[in-house]
């Protein structure tokens, strides 16, 4: 059973929808979204609760139900508060900067990295370190951010790359700190 599916969703008086058969359009302060609705579920709205229904109990209807309830509260959210990820920068020489709206970092490649953001998300640079992501569509947010991170993912020795604010990166020792410890690895090759 779909319990996100069942949960009601609380539309703020700032918020309108415009609900047909095939997508719902949520509007609001800070922009628009339209989310996409399947045959079998059926919307119904009164008193500013929204309800998401279904139409059977099949597994794929059940999993569709949670689903679609919880794009629509994400694009609630999202015209009225918006989302935001913020990422950091760690590492000699490593630094951004905008060029328009493309982000461009320069982390250690022999090129510079350049990254569109995604409809509906905008970059920005607090400083040369600090990048904040920032929208009304939590997937074009995440996605973005997602990009960012990936030009460059921290490594685990020197803890170097980018990383979300609040990540937890795991250091590992290198094999000089394992060998001064007394932990002195076997000769490769198995030898003699």
């Amino acid at each position: 059973m779909s319990r996100i599916g069942l949960k009601a969703i609380t539309i703020p008086s700032t918020v309108t929808l415009d609900i047909r058969k095939e997508k719902v359009k949520v509007m609001g302060p800070k922009g628009t979204l339209d989310v996409k609705l399947i045959d079998g579920i059926t919307l119904d709205f009164k008193d500013g609760i929204l309800h998401v229904k279904r139409a059977n109990n099949e597994k794929v209807m059940k999993m569709n139900h949670g689903t679609i309830r919880a794009n629509i509260n994400n694009a609630v959210k999202g015209v009225t508060e918006g989302f935001k990820k913020e990422l950091e920068i760690r590492g000699i020489g490593y630094r951004a900067n905008m060029q328009g709206e493309k982000l461009c970092l320069h982390i250690g490649y022999s090129h510079v990295v350049e990254i569109k953001p995604l409809t509906n998300a905008k970059i920005s640079c607090k400083d040369a370190n600090n990048i904040i992501v920032e929208g009304i569509d939590k997937h074009a947010v995440g996605q973005t951010a997602a990009l960012i991170h990936d030009a460059r993912r921290p490594e685990v020795y020197k803890g170097k790359g980018i990383r979300y604010v609040g990540e937890f990166v795991p250091h590992k020792e290198g094999k000089r700190a394992t060998a001064a410890a007394g932990g002195a690895a076997a000769p490769a090759g198995g030898g003699k």
